[in-house]
């Protein structure tokens, strides 16, 4: 009996020792074994159909089909939608910068200031927060939630869904003048409204959700500080420079700032739209030989089978469109370089361009910033509920435009 208390007590030892870290080495097999299945999927996928090369086989032919086509387009996406996603950033970047500069943010956040405490149980400052984002990234509403004078106008619950009222508006300008540049007007428009609307189910259901698990967040985050309004004012009769070298600072800093956004769109662009085209465009056999932009159809295949679904709530007539959705989840920038395939294949339209606007500018890419932002906030528990309370608010957003594109389609016609 002493023997076998001895090796119980021991195993619990080496349990509790190793409890909570990785075993490098299954973690290692189970993705190698994940990453050799898809690999050879695609190669089995990519075999085309009829006469190959002498000497060639099929396998070969479909590895060789596969590699050139993942090359092909990730240079032609870097050509053809990296730099000019990156112009729109850079140009973006330079008017955010002007805006800000000569006080338009200032007097766009004191006009929306009154719809805040009705629509999103937030502190009128908070409109300063859609401003920012709208004309930045997700990132940039965590900056001013760190800004104590910012911060003690609000309660901790509060505080806490500015990640995701931020993320709503993340990356706005940069989507809409995308879609305007593709030759579509009114629909982006219809598409900011539906983000609107998911904004504010986001930012209820988070709230909600957090009151619900801490009670005790339904406190002010500091003692209300009182904000010098007259601060920005001094600092501009401070200033030395002339008004054209403000102007001419402005623009040449902004547009530095769009630059390095538009390089960090450049992984999710190449890797996730490659990745994604692939699994959702649908190529024949027979004309499968490695271009760019060819694929196997697994996704409009998988989304098929409840259309009925996609074509209620968002209104597609084709499943490949379900691409844009599925990679606005992680990138946004990644999302909108789908848009000039769809474009070139037609398969996209005005009520697709709302659908796009809506749910990309809803979501930005939460999945890859949510987590970090919260993190950064000192909510980490928080996270799940965050990224749940989106992910409804995202589908929302897509619906809301749908339905209103047909009511506004009805009354065009």
């Amino acid at each position: 009996m002493p023997t076998l208390t001895l090796i119980r007590d021991f195993r619990r030892a080496k349990k509790a020792k190793t409890a909570g870290h990785r075993n490098p080495t299954a973690e290692a097999i189970t993705f190698l074994v994940l990453f050799c299945g898809l690999m050879a999927y695609l190669t089995w996928a990519f075999i085309p159909e009829g006469e190959l090369p002498e000497g060639m086989s099929p396998l070969i032919a479909g590895l060789q089909n596969m590699l050139n086509t993942i090359m092909h387009t990730s240079y032609d996406l870097l050509i053809s939608t990296v730099f000019f996603i990156m112009s729109i950033t850079v140009l973006m970047g330079a008017l955010s910068k002007l805006l800000t500069e000569f006080g338009v943010v200032n007097v766009l956040e004191r006009v929306l200031r009154p719809l805040m405490k009705p629509l999103f149980n937030l502190p009128g400052i908070a409109a300063l927060g859609a401003v920012v984002t709208f004309f930045s990234d997700n990132p940039a509403i965590i900056a001013l939630s760190k800004d104590r004078k910012f911060a003690s106008f609000f309660r901790t619950y509060q505080i806490v869904s500015l990640t995701n009222f931020g993320t709503a508006f993340g990356m706005g300008m940069i989507v809409v003048v995308f879609m305007i540049g593709q030759g579509f007007l009114v629909a982006p428009l219809v598409g900011v409204l539906g983000a609107c609307v998911g904004c504010l189910i986001s930012t209820r259901l988070m709230q909600k959700f957090t009151l619900k698990a801490y009670p005790e967040y339904d406190r002010p985050v500091l003692e209300q500080e009182q904000v010098d309004e007259s601060e920005t004012e001094q600092y501009r009769e401070e200033q030395k420079e002339s008004t054209f070298m403000r102007f001419l600072n402005a623009i040449l800093d902004g547009g530095k700032n769009g630059v390095g956004l538009g390089v960090a769109i450049i992984p999710g662009v190449l890797i996730i739209s490659t990745v994604v085209m692939i699994l959702t465009f649908n190529t024949p056999k027979a004309d499968l030989n490695g271009a760019a932009y060819q694929g196997i159809g697994l996704l409009p295949w998988l989304a098929d089978k409840v259309s009925f679904l996609f074509t209620w709530l968002w209104g597609f007539t084709n499943m490949e469109l379900i691409a844009f959705p599925i990679t606005a989840l992680g990138a946004v920038g990644a999302a909108i370089g789908l848009v000039p395939e769809f474009k070139a294949q037609g398969i996209i339209n005005d009520n697709a361009i709302a659908v796009f606007t809506a749910i990309g500018m809803c979501w930005s890419g939460y999945l890859s910033t949510h987590a970090a932002m919260l993190d950064s906030l000192g909510f980490r528990k928080l996270i799940s509920k965050a990224i749940g309370a989106h992910t409804i608010a995202g589908i929302c957003a897509g619906v809301f435009a749908h339905w209103a594109w047909v009511l506004i389609d009805m009354l065009m016609h």
